[in-house]
């Protein structure tokens, strides 16, 4: 049970908002049986469903955190096939398929019933819908299962994840499992030809009647995403509607798309995975370069991905396709043919986030004619269509090959992913790849070995001083148990590994099946900058340093001591103090989106001097409905506050993922570029300009450019990101700073030590960098918020120093990489960091939203 709060009129709940999470997969102490359940409370509910397209408004009230999966339809109960008569969108004949030969997406529905009407193997479900509303259609393909037969696989699938080692014995499991292959498409929008290759093997298979594809569709489920981005697939874009690469969105899952392939995974718990993309030629096929993720069991799967690769390989060269014929090179493994650049580091991408659900071999599939972007608009329809037809032809005989390799090695793949649940569940230690431990794959040396230290618990502390901010610990909870990963509450306080914590702490034991995933989302990870020269995308991230809530990793300590329960989402913490004025920490982006809110509903907000907001105990009933609908903490508080805080109407030159973050926290956001402002832009709705990317202030016209001066000179202010935002400063004439960027290539999580005020009060001690930058030569009145930190300050990622030794972590150490002051009447705040980074550093999110707040000075007192 939570932690009782005083009564009082406006209480919202009598959960502890100091809750504390215990994620556990064993008998605490167990370092050999398998987990024990134990009794499940729901201590709370999480947020929305996320079935529907979110408008922004919706983002801002709901996806400020980790937003559940959208549940696949609930067909518990239900045998094979379970048919769906869908619903087909209108024709679009502006979809860019249609040009390629290929099949549009208004198309897909339509053959999709067809298919179903073929036999008994097909079946449709609707595993979510895009950011643009499109409709996610997973297909599987079987033989026909009886409801109990089909209940039997659900407790069979179950027992592999929660009792592997009695899975391990299981004679049933062994002889009649259906081993889940899971075919994921078009996950770039703009990489078509994946969603007709499997159409087509989806046909093929509804209507095979020789006895190995009836032997097949017996021992196998075969999984199909037809389109992962219909958004993409419908506009020729390699992004969603919301502008997001999916194909960088897990272990975040900020996008719908992501969470329904993350649902996907937990449901469905594929052994062998395929992701189909374009185009490398030639055909590219994982497994990939060092560096290789250090929390998988690499082990197993090296040996399941480079045997797989293998059969790829040779179906994919059996085609007869050649270079001096029809452009196609021969199909390229990157573990056997390059040294660096193609690495599986990361969990961003879909392959690498599939093992951490049991996947053992799972690829990258680069198909080779490229039909895209610059090809897409320069070459004859004629020639696309060749291409598409090409790549159509090689995305099948990787799918196929795939399949077979499945059906052939079903027994041995389900028991190495047994293993991979049996290792997390009893905490064994992983096993480093060799020429010994991985026979049969050439070329493994010291550079393939990636393995890490499990804690034995992460421990994240309830509400109070061990706390930063209760807020972020919920939405981290809630986040942690979408993916599956197990949390328990303690009941009483508790000693571990040397700390006392208290009643309501959150707790995850690392002794359970999905640790890997535990691990990667929760621990600081690697620098690995001496490892290669360069990464193919971001190499440091940790939910734990970044996501703003405190997290403890214990090293070791005695779990039977901690009385804990598990739960399925975390203690609401939306509280209202009972009497007085009230205060409003803006520590996380929930607060921001509240304390805008606030100012929205008309309520007459004061900032106090460590930049949290003080609200009169007059709006305590509207504060209430923020409360509960962004779940923050009005505490009551003495203080008058300073300054007034008003609506900023904020103009926005950024990223997809600023924007995006922007609307998170409920800003009011108009998109601007260079363009917008040359077209003519009414300055008189913006209170602040934003601009990290895509304006630039020497190609305004003149009268774009009087404007903008108009709007800085009479009070508007700018927050700056990186070198866009740095030039704009410069060129403007506004703070005497000196931007210095460091290695472009560089990326990762970063110590920084905040000064503490309007912009840093209350911010977290580390940060993320992408091609980071700082500040010298400050002028006067500008103001140090926050530097990096001094000696060794990267925690996690990669990044070296230039050719001639400049732009290197030691250059930045202790410099300015957050500076404020005011200018020509503007306020003025600048960022070197990437506090709004494709929802990853969502700790650092409130830094751009105090800035935000603070900056615009028509308003100020």
């Amino acid at each position: 049970m939570g932690i009782s709060r005083p009564s009082g009129p406006v209480l919202l709940t009598t959960a502890a908002t100091a809750g504390a999470l215990v994620l556990t997969a064993l008998v605490p102490g167990s370092a050999t049986a398998d987990p024990t359940p134990r009794p499940v409370t729901r201590e709370g509910s999480p947020l929305g469903d996320g079935r529907a397209a979110m408008t922004p408004e919706a983002a801002a009230e709901r996806a400020l955190g980790s937003a559940p999966a959208p549940e696949l339809t609930d067909e518990r109960g239900r045998g094979y096939p379970r048919e769906r008569k869908l619903t087909a969108p209108p024709e679009n004949s502006a979809d860019k398929s249609i040009k390629l030969g290929l099949t549009p997406y208004h198309g897909i529905a339509p053959k999709l019933n067809e298919l179903q009407r073929v036999g008994d193997r097909v079946s449709v479900e609707i595993a979510g819908r895009s950011a643009g509303g499109h409709q996610l259609y997973l297909v599987t393909v079987t033989a026909p299962e009886s409801a109990p037969e089909a209940a039997r696989q659900e407790r069979m699938r179950e027992r592999i994840e929660n009792a592997p080692s009695a899975a391990a014995k299981d004679k049933a499991i062994r002889a009649s499992y259906k081993t889940p292959v899971f075919i994921n498409n078009n996950i770039h929008g703009n990489e078509w030809e994946g969603t007709d290759a499997a159409l087509k093997l989806i046909e093929k298979l509804a209507k095979a009647k020789d006895k190995k594809s009836r032997s097949l569709l017996a021992h196998n489920r075969l999984y199909f995403n037809i389109t992962a981005n219909p958004d993409g697939r419908i506009a020729g874009t390699r992004a969603n509607a919301a502008g997001f690469d999916l194909n960088r969105d897990f272990i975040t899952a900020s996008q719908p798309e992501a969470r329904a392939v993350r649902e996907i995974a937990v449901a469905k718990q594929p052994a062998v995975m395929i992701d189909l993309h374009g185009y490398v030629n030639g055909t590219l096929i994982e497994p990939t370069t060092p560096p290789h993720g250090e929390n998988y069991e690499y082990d197993l799967f090296l040996k399941n991905s480079y045997a797989n690769a293998l059969g790829m390989e040779a179906a994919v060269n059996g085609l007869g396709y050649t270079e001096e014929k029809d452009g196609v090179k021969p199909a390229v493994i990157p573990f056997r043919d390059q040294e660096e650049g193609w690495d599986d580091w990361p969990p961003i991408f879909t392959p690498q986030y599939l093992p951490f659900h049991g996947a053992v071999a799972t690829h990258t599939i680069e198909f080779p004619m490229q039909v895209n972007n610059a090809a897409y608009e320069r070459e004859p329809v004629a020639e696309l269509r060749r291409r598409a037809a090409v790549n159509v032809d090689i995305a099948g005989a990787a799918m196929r090959a795939s399949v077979d390799y499945a059906d052939r090695h079903r027994t041995s793949l389900i028991a190495d992913q047994i293993e991979v649940f049996r290792r997390g569940a009893t905490g064994a230690k992983q096993v480093p790849v060799s020429k010994e431990t991985v026979p049969g794959v050439p070329g493994i040396g010291p550079e393939d070995v990636y393995t890490t230290t499990f804690p034995r618990a992460y421990v994240i502390p309830a509400g109070g001083r061990g706390q930063r901010s209760a807020t972020a610990a919920a939405r981290l909870v809630d986040h942690l148990l979408t993916n599956d990963v197990r949390v328990e509450r303690a009941g009483h306080r508790f000693r571990l590994g040397g700390t006392t914590y208290p009643k309501g702490s959150y707790v995850v034991d690392m002794h359970q099946p999905k640790r890997g995933l535990a691990n990667v989302m929760l621990a600081d990870g690697r620098d690995i900058s001496g490892k290669v020269s360069a990464m193919y995308d971001i190499s440091g991230w940790s939910l734990g340093r970044l996501w703003g809530a405190s997290v403890a990793s214990v090293k070791k300590g005695d779990l039977d001591r901690v009385r804990a329960r598990e739960v399925r989402a975390a203690s609401r913490v939306g509280h209202v103090a009972p009497r007085g004025d009230l205060r409003l920490r803006l520590d996380d982006p929930r607060e921001i989106a509240a304390v805008n809110f606030l100012l929205a509903e008309g309520v007459s907000v004061r900032r106090d001097r460590d930049g949290s907001a003080i609200v009169p105990s007059s709006a305590r009933r509207t504060a209430a409905v923020a409360a509960r609908r962004y779940d923050v903490e009005f505490d009551a508080t003495k203080a008058e506050g300073g300054a007034a805080l008003h609506r900023t109407r904020v103009a926005a030159a950024v990223t997809p993922g600023e924007l995006f973050a922007l609307r998170e926290m409920n800003f009011d956001v108009t998109p601007v570029s260079t363009a917008v402002l040359n077209a003519g832009f009414d300055w008189r709705r913006t209170d602040a300009l934003f601009v990290s990317a895509g304006l630039d202030h020497d190609k305004l016209n003149a009268t774009a450019r009087a404007g903008l001066d108009r709007f800085l000179t009479e009070g508007g202010g700018l927050v700056g990101r990186g070198a866009a935002g740095a030039a704009l400063n410069a060129d403007a004439g506004l703070l005497a700073v000196k931007p210095v960027e460091g290695n472009g290539d560089a990326n990762g999580v970063v110590r920084v030590a905040n000064r503490g005020g309007t912009v840093t009060g209350g911010a977290p001690a580390h940060s993320f960098v992408y091609s980071p930058m700082w500040f010298t030569g400050l002028g006067s009145g500008v103001r140090v918020e926050q530097r990096y930190g001094s000696g060794d300050l990267l925690v996690s990622g990669h990044w070296r120093a230039v050719e001639d030794g400049t732009g290197g972590p030691s250059a930045a150490a202790g410099r300015p990489c957050v500076v404020s002051g005011t200018a020509r009447g503007a306020g003025v705040v600048l960022f070197g960091t990437e506090p709004l980074f494709r929802d990853h550093p969502k700790g650092a999110f409130p830094q751009v939203g105090r800035a935000l707040l603070s900056v615009d000075r028509r308003h100020s007192v």
